[in-house]
């Protein structure tokens, strides 16, 4: 493979290029209902080139490893008729990396029919319950590896294997209509999907809880997040807007997001990290070979840090942070995160809710938006805090407001802090789903409008 990496380069006369091949395998299992709707393995085999001649660039797919050279010719014509003044590229040391997966047991030594009996065990669960109407259950593993060479030196071998299971219950009142669900999913190994009658359990209760609760009443409320919304706010309110390439193409953006500027309380810090070892942003090196690193965004309250390509991190005069990445060789590495969190504070959960008088205790992650500064979050489940005690459940709880008021209305930050990962991912530039992880503990914040 090295050689092929090697020769497609020569091919190119650029002030920059680099070639990724990937392969990737990928099992699906999905249950509707009862039904066994798919059962299927699909090996994938591809590569790109991408090249830059003063600052343009071009960029070539292909399907063939035959074909690889050809597409090294169309990146550097490319590249060259959208040419500008120079190239802009933050110098990194070459590396010789070859990572391979550090995951417990790896999902190719599980037969189709053991992992077909994992998920339907659980589905089975979810059916036979009562009040449960219809279910969808999700088995997937991901295996991909890649192999990236650089003009600048640069070699990197590099194998993500991923797992996980996605579980979701529905339950019927006349016309209301309600849902259960979890995603889980990393890069541990097989061992990661065992186990979860617990988290059966909870989906099923989930699901009997929304059905009989009333709507909330709009209002302002004192607000306590769960770990996997909280952490779901950090990544799409707050990571978004931590990628470089949007704040470089953005004026707005720029003046927005001016490092030194205070976003919150002294006790928030908020982390990016590829090197989390197991978890499902966990990436070595990136899609340029750049080794991935932990990545301070917030620190105290105050920005200190972006996530950057070699470009962008050139271009703005800052240091790369590892974080150039595609969803696969058929599409162009951008700024992605990779595991982004709210870091621990020093608050028990206990202690969290104590203080909340009248307030929402929002859990999960059903959807939402974001629009620079302004943010709406539905969570996918809530219950009502009286004096201090979580009570009644409550539904169609739908969170807005302004980012930067709400991070500096956050007034408690747990010390139990949870990475989620799941069977989804990331969108961003048409590319979805890429696997990513974010995460915090239980965080509270004030007088935050409830829809």
């Amino acid at each position: 493979m090295k050689q092929l990496l090697e020769r497609t380069l020569s091919a190119i006369n650029a002030d920059y290029a680099e070639v990724r091949i990937e392969q990737t395998t990928l099992t699906t299992i999905v249950y509707q209902g009862p039904e066994l709707e798919k059962m299927s393995t699909v090996l994938t085999l591809g590569g790109s080139v991408r090249a830059c001649v003063k600052g343009g660039w071009g960029f070539a797919a292909f399907t063939r490893l035959d074909d690889a050279v050809e597409a090294a010719r169309d990146a550097e014509i490319m590249a060259r008729l959208s040419a500008g003044e120079r190239t802009v590229l933050a110098p990194v040391p070459p590396v010789d990396a070859d990572h391979t997966w550090r995951g417990g047991t790896h999902p190719r030594d599980i037969s189709l029919a053991e992992k077909r009996d994992v998920i339907k065990g659980y589905n089975d669960i979810m059916l036979s319950a009562d009040g449960i109407v219809t279910t969808n259950a999700v088995y997937r593993d991901v295996e991909r590896a890649a192999w990236i060479q650089t003009s600048d030196g640069s070699s990197v071998h590099r194998e993500n294997v991923y797992s996980g299971v996605s579980l979701s219950a529905v339950a019927k009142d006349g016309s209301n209509v309600q849902r259960g669900r979890k995603s889980i999913g990393d890069q541990r190994g097989f061992g990661n999907v065992l186990g979860l009658e617990g988290e059966v359990e909870k989906v099923i209760k989930t699901t009997r809880d929304l059905i009989r609760a009333p709507k909330v009443q709009g209002g302002r409320y004192d607000i306590v997040l769960d770990p996997e919304l909280a952490g779901v706010f950090a990544h799409e309110a707050f990571g978004h807007l931590s990628e470089a390439d949007f704040i470089y193409e953005n004026p707005q953006a720029r003046d927005m997001m001016k490092l030194g500027r205070r976003f919150g309380p002294d006790f928030l810090n908020i982390i990016d990290d590829g090197g989390m070892t197991g978890e499902n942003g966990d990436m070595p090196y990136d899609d340029e070979g750049v080794a991935a690193r932990k990545t301070l965004l917030l620190q105290d309250g105050i920005l200190v840090g972006r996530l950057h390509s070699r470009e962008t991190a050139g271009k703005m005069g800052e240091e790369p942070t590892g974080n150039a990445r595609a969803i696969d060789v058929s599409s162009r590495p951008i700024v992605r995160m990779t595991s982004t969190y709210i870091d621990n504070g020093d608050s028990p959960f206990e202690e969290i809710i104590s203080d909340v008088k009248d307030g929402i205790y929002a859990c999960g992650f059903l959807g939402g938006m974001t629009d620079m500064e302004r943010f709406t979050f539905s969570s996918a489940h809530a219950y009502r805090i009286e004096n201090g005690r979580i009570t009644e459940p409550v539904r169609d709880v739908i969170l807005s407001g302004n980012l930067f008021e709400t991070m500096h209305n956050i007034t408690a930050i747990g010390d139990d802090i949870v990475i989620n990962g799941g069977l989804g991912g990331c969108g961003k530039g048409g590319q979805s789903p890429l696997p990513v992880s974010d995460g915090s503990p239980h965080i509270r914040i004030k007088d935050v409008l409830v829809g």
